[in-house]
C-alpha cells in the first residue's frame, strides 16, 4: 500500500483486539496512521494487539462502545479523527438468539449513536462492518445488496437495521462482510465459526463436528483481503471514502463438508465427521454478489481458500507450540 495518502491520519478502530480490528490496526499503523483502538475484551484478545501495543502511534482504550459520548471524549484526547472504522460487535448469530437485547444494544443502538456522533463531529469517513447474516431470505444465487431482508437472528437484524440507517443517511458506508477467517482470533466459546472449530479439532486430533448435513454453503473470505477493502472504504488507500452499502466476499460458495475436507488436507489429519443438529439462526446458503463492489473499485479478494487455511493452520500450530 502507498503510505503517503494515510500518513498522519487519525483513525479510531472499535473492536481493536478482535480478529479483524487487530489486523486493521496493524495495517493502519504500517500506512503511517495514528490509531486509537477501543475494545472491552468481550470477544477480543489482548494477545491480538501485543505485536503493536508498544508503537508510539497506537493508543489503546479499554472501553465499551455503548458508552455515551465516547467519540467526543476520545477526540478531545487525541484530536479530531479523520476516520472511524467500527468493527466492535456481538458476532455470533446463535448467541444472539439467546441474548437479543444485549445484541441490539451493541450492534444497533451503539452503532447508530457512534455514527451520528461521527457525523456531528465532522469525521471524514465512517466504515461499519455489516454481515452476510442480513440476508435472511432463502436465496438461490448470489446475494445482491438490495436483497437483504428478514434476517434469521437478532444478530442479522441488528446489522441490517444499522446498514440501512447508514445508507439512508448518506454519510459513511457499510461493508457486508461474508464468512471471514484468518490467523487472528477471539476468545473461544461454544459458538465459534466453523473454520475455527475445524482447525481446533484438527489440532487436537478430534473429529470435525458439522451442524446439519454439511451441505450448507458459505462464502469464505480471508481476513487480510477484508482489511484491504476496509482501508479502501475509509479513504486510507488514497481515494475518496465510500458511501452506501457494499458486499464483500469472494463470490464463491463452499459447502461446510468441502471445508472440512480442505482443513483435513491442509493439516494432514484424517477426515472424520460427526453430525450435530442444525443451529438456530443459521442460513442455509450464503454467497456474495460482488457487482456493486467491483464498480466502486474495492480491491477484490486475492487469497485462495486453501492458502488462507494453510496460513491459519500454521499460525495455530505455532501458537500451540509456544503454549505447550
Amino acid at each position: 500500500m502507498n503510505r503517503q495518502p494515510a500518513l498522519g491520519r487519525r483513525v479510531l478502530v472499535t473492536g481493536a483486539a478482535g480478529s479483524i480490528g487487530s489486523r486493521l490496526c496493524s495495517a493502519l499503523l504500517a500506512a503511517g496512521c495514528r490509531v486509537a483502538g477501543v475494545d472491552d475484551f468481550f470477544s477480543g484478545l489482548r494477545g491480538n494487539i501485543e505485536p503493536f501495543a508498544g508503537d508510539p502511534r497506537f493508543f489503546f482504550h479499554e472501553r465499551d462502545v455503548c458508552e455515551s459520548g465516547l467519540l467526543a471524549e476520545l477526540s478531545a484526547l487525541h484530536g479530531p479523527f479523520d476516520a472511524v472504522l467500527h468493527m466492535a460487535a456481538v458476532v455470533s448469530a446463535p448467541w444472539s438468539v439467546e441474548n437479543p437485547e444485549y445484541t441490539d444494544a451493541v450492534n444497533r443502538a451503539a452503532t447508530l449513536a457512534l455514527h451520528e456522533e461521527a457525523r456531528r463531529l465532522g469525521v471524514g469517513a465512517f466504515v461499519f462492518a455489516g454481515s452476510a447474516a442480513e440476508y435472511g431470505l432463502p436465496l438461490d444465487g448470489p446475494a445482491r445488496e438490495d436483497m437483504a431482508g428478514e434476517p434469521q437472528s437478532p444478530y442479522g437484524l441488528s446489522k441490517l437495521l444499522s446498514t440501512k440507517a447508514i445508507e439512508e443517511s448518506g454519510y459513511g458506508c457499510a461493508l457486508r462482510l461474508f464468512n471471514i477467517y484468518g490467523t487472528t482470533e477471539g476468545n473461544p466459546g461454544p459458538y465459534d465459526g466453523v473454520v475455527r472449530r475445524f482447525l481446533d479439532a484438527a489440532l487436537r486430533g478430534e473429529p470435525f463436528t458439522v451442524c446439519g448435513d454439511g451441505g450448507q454453503t458459505r462464502d469464505f473470505v480471508y481476513v487480510d483481503d477484508v482489511v484491504r477493502a476496509l482501508l479502501h472504504a475509509s479513504g486510507a488507500s488514497g481515494g475518496e471514502p465510500l458511501s452506501g452499502v457494499f458486499n464483500y466476499g469472494t463470490g464463491r460458495a463452499t459447502s461446510v463438508a468441502e471445508l472440512a475436507g480442505i482443513v483435513a488436507a491442509v493439516s494432514g489429519r484424517r477426515l472424520e465427521i460427526i453430525s450435530l443438529p442444525e443451529r438456530p439462526g443459521d442460513l442455509r446458503h450464503s454467497r456474495a454478489d460482488m457487482s456493486r463492489s467491483r464498480i466502486t473499485s474495492l480491491p477484490m479478494p486475492e487469497t485462495r481458500l486453501e492458502d488462507g487455511l494453510r496460513a491459519a493452520w500454521e499460525r495455530l500450530r505455532e501458537k500451540d507450540g509456544r503454549s505447550g
